[in-house]
């Protein structure tokens, strides 16, 4: 009886802190793993909306750039009103608090004229929103302990990885080279070439996801090479066109995850 109780205990307190998210014929792990997408794809966000404001300053494919920039600032807020009205858990709350005041901060510094300073304190704000994002997908997998989680946040940190590698490089060509850009850019490559490896090989793979998969493996061999030479630059444009392709297929991937998964 008393094991009994407590099981009942944690599907209530699961389902109230999911209770925004109740739909008909979906059970509550489907809920988290939508929410942990959701949380995981701001990690992406965080890292495209820097890139697209340096990209846009350097005059690099600079109409992409400014139409991506917005966009990605509108689906970052729409993300947060999400999270907020869908988690209760009060320490996660306070989390997206601090995201939504960084937010808030960057969006700020957007609309003032691009600079050297306002690119570096962008890229300063995007690494905090980073940091918090990271932190509710942490939360969350360690809270439920979902067998699909761990797949779907290193397919969902693919996404952010690729915006990431191409923030720093437009970085360095923008001037900001200390030894912190080229170290952070190649440190994203690496944690990438770790996921590829571990995604490619999971199990539970099907003919579609492993088809995305083999698209992005084949442009990433190609294309690694290239953001590991940030030094040398001289790629902008082609760093902008394959982060953004492989953050697409990845997201295709991480969408398929979710539904694979679903009960």
């Amino acid at each position: 009886m008393q094991f009994f109780l407590k099981s009942m205990v944690k599907v209530v307190a699961v389902s109230l802190m999911f209770v925004g998210f109740v739909s008909a014929g979906r059970g509550v792990n489907d809920k988290v793993q939508d929410i942990i997408n959701i949380a995981g794809k701001q990690r992406m966000l965080s890292q495209r909306i820097a890139k697209d404001y340096l990209y846009k300053g350097k005059g690099v494919a600079q109409e992409k750039a400014s139409r991506e920039l917005q966009k990605s600032l509108q689906e970052f807020s729409k993300n947060i009103d999400i999270l907020n009205k869908d988690i209760n858990d009060e320490e996660i709350k306070n989390l997206i608090a601090f995201v939504q005041m960084s937010e808030d901060e960057l969006k700020g510094i957007v609309k003032k004229p691009f600079n050297l300073n306002n690119a570096q304190l962008l890229l300063d704000l995007s690494e905090s929103m980073l940091e918090g994002s990271q932190y509710i997908v942490d939360s969350l997998k360690k809270k439920y302990n979902l067998k699909s989680a761990e797949v779907i946040d290193k397919a969902g940190q693919q996404r952010m990885l690729a915006q990431r590698i191409a923030k720093y490089y437009i970085a360095y060509q923008l001037g900001i080279k200390d030894k912190n850009t080229v170290e952070q850019t190649r440190k994203a490559v690496e944690q990438f070439s770790k996921n590829n490896q571990f995604i490619m090989s999971y199990k539970d793979n099907t003919p579609a996801i492993n088809e995305e998969l083999h698209q992005v493996n084949k442009l990433w061999k190609i294309v690694h090479k290239f953001y590991l030479n940030i030094e040398k630059g001289g790629l902008p444009l082609i760093v902008y066109n394959t982060t953004n392709d492989i953050t697409r297929k990845m997201d295709s991937v991480v969408k398929m995850y979710v539904k694979l998964y679903e009960h």
